[in-house]
């Protein structure tokens, strides 16, 4: 026994002196540390140098296109059907249609959107969907830029990168399987992509993120007693704040001090104006999802629609996909003033401008901005 113990303990001696001798000299890789808050605080963005140089090459903004002429006749005079952009030149027009197919669909070229028999038509759902995030895109650049896009703005490319599906899109949370038991859980504990593969609630998307100005869309308990039931929210809440913090915190590529003071989480006055710019963020994902993704449900074919039949919705990776500043903070909408505030929808045969949702037939009278 004691021969077997001292051929043991060589064995791990010799093992731990191999370790000893050829970890010499490892360190942790170069750090890139930069403050966020107040000094002393702790409040500071830790990524490895490397991390940080990969982060940023995968968050290139594409260069613009050459410009074109402002001049000669409008797009709404040369081709049919233009709901929207109709007042820009021909050649800004389709200097702008030749971004959009390099943003969107590189691979499947104008024909992604496009009848191959005739441009003009709206058969294809890609072209109708298309009309109204071009809308949206005005939308967010002008009633969100002084809250939180400013003076970079937004493209198609911000979401899409190149794919005619943004990778980072959410559907509603389907119920559990018919038939199988689960009992009460708050929605939780099933491993979701949603709240980082955490035990959090994972449906939490549902209506904090595709809702607005609704009971369900506020999920923060803050309170000054234990157990806060009086003030109508369970304790239970404080779980699916914890998961969209979760959601936040992935999708920016940061940590919880970015925003917050961890000396009192809740308190607004010790926290970074990342904080603000934070909440006009949700808010503004709020709106795009309750205005224009969900009114598109019927306009989608099934097989774009989620599990439970909802159409695909936005939330703060969509644009960020794990960077703070989406595109390295890169000005996108400078070269394309034409999508940085809303059009009027024109070369109509009625003279009239369409509703802002396609697939309805509630004209919207000049010259209210189609929105």
């Amino acid at each position: 026994m004691r021969t077997v113990l001292a051929v043991g303990g060589a064995v791990i001696a010799l093992f731990l002196t191999i370790a000893m001798f050829g970890g010499a000299g490892w360190t942790h890789p170069p750090m890139a540390n930069e403050q966020t808050g107040f000094r002393g605080t702790g409040m500071d963005l830790i990524r490895t140098r490397a991390g940080n140089a990969e982060l940023s090459a995968a968050n290139v903004a594409p260069a613009p296109a050459d410009p074109a002429e402002d001049g000669g006749q409008k797009a709404s005079e040369v081709y049919e059907n233009v709901q929207v952009l109709g007042d820009l030149s021909a050649e800004q027009f389709n200097r702008l249609m030749v971004s959009i197919t390099e943003w969107v669909s590189p691979q499947q070229g104008c024909t992604y959107c496009h009848s191959t028999e005739n441009m003009a038509s709206d058969e294809l759902y890609q072209k109708r969907v298309a009309r109204r995030m071009l809308q949206m895109t005005q939308h967010i650049n002008s009633t969100w830029k002084d809250k939180h896009v400013h003076e970079a703005g937004v493209t198609c490319y911000t979401c899409h990168r190149g794919n005619p599906v943004p990778a980072n899109i959410w559907f509603d949370t389907p119920p559990p399987e018919a038939g199988r038991f689960i009992p009460r859980n708050n929605g939780q504990n099933l491993a979701s992509a949603n709240v980082g593969l955490t035990s959090l609630p994972y449906g939490v998307f549902d209506d904090y993120y595709a809702r607005k100005d609704t009971p369900e869309s506020v999920v923060r308990v803050n309170a000054t007693t234990a157990l806060p039931e009086s003030k109508g929210k369970p304790i239970q809440d404080a779980e699916k704040t914890f998961a969209i913090m979760i959601t936040m915190s992935q999708a920016l590529g940061v940590n919880c001090t970015f925003c917050h003071n961890t000396r009192s989480i809740a308190q607004w006055d010790t926290s970074t104006p990342n904080r603000v710019h934070a909440w006009y963020g949700v808010q503004m994902v709020r709106d795009v999802n309750q205005d224009y993704m969900t009114p598109l449900t019927s306009v989608f074919p099934q097989v774009r629609l989620g599990p439970t039949g909802d159409a695909p919705k936005v939330s703060c990776a969509t644009c960020h996909n794990g960077a703070n500043k989406p595109l390295n903070g890169a000005n996108v909408i400078g070269p394309y003033p034409s999508l940085a505030k809303p059009t009027v929808a024109i070369n109509l045969p009625t003279g009239e401008a369409k509703s802002p949702i396609p697939g309805t037939d509630k004209p919207n009278p000049q010259p209210t901005p189609v929105r």
